[in-house]
């Protein structure tokens, strides 16, 4: 199920999600967003509602440390915190003693970072990025429309992903998290397609 989409826009981070909850071969199309704002971070889901449930209403992101790196900070103290988050609210596992959580976009400080189930975090150097099963046919998207405005690509991402993918359903929700406002408080852009 899902795709989530995120952008880089100079020191805006444009994120989006689909609202499909797919179980086997049904489908059901859900109000509770998969791309939402917790304190300084913007997020998006993939693997659970439960996860994201608990990432948007149990975690409590930590500020970082004047002067931290901030990848060094996602790597420590944001993944240490959501690990924490995800085991308190019983949805980490453990498999062959290694620990399991989910997947997910995080826009922060005008950078884009995917955190995978096994909590590393990625952040690539193309400026935008894609998570769940329509990821494939959105990044493909976002490749061919650069040049074209920021939340215009989110969207077409996402609505080529709908195409394609049977786990992908409208209504999108896009937001926009922008790093050049004082404590980024800009409130979100929100469209629903």
């Amino acid at each position: 199920m899902t795709c989530i989409v995120g952008l880089i826009e100079g020191r805006r981070v444009w994120m989006g999600g689909d609202s499909a909850g797919v179980s086997g071969l049904d489908i059901t199309v859900r109000a509770d967003p998969k791309v939402f704002r917790n304190g300084d971070f913007l997020i998006g889901f993939t693997s659970s509602f439960r996860m994201g449930q608990l990432l948007a209403f149990r975690l409590r992101p930590p500020k970082r440390p004047e002067g931290m790196d901030v990848f060094r900070f996602m790597v420590t103290d944001f993944v240490d915190e959501v690990r924490n988050c995800l085991k308190e609210g019983g949805y980490a596992q453990r498999n062959n003693d290694a620990e399991q959580g989910g997947s997910f976009l995080v826009a922060y400080e005008g950078r884009l970072f995917s955190i995978q189930s096994d909590y590393q975090v990625c952040e690539t150097t193309r400026g935008f990025h894609a998570i769940g099963c329509g990821a494939d046919y959105a990044l493909g998207s976002l490749a061919s429309t650069a040049g074209q405005p920021a939340e215009q690509r989110v969207r077409k991402g996402l609505e080529c992903a709908e195409l394609l993918n049977g786990g992908v359903r409208a209504p999108f929700r896009i937001e926009c998290l922008d790093a050049e406002e004082d404590n980024l408080t800009l409130p979100l852009l929100s469209a629903v397609a």
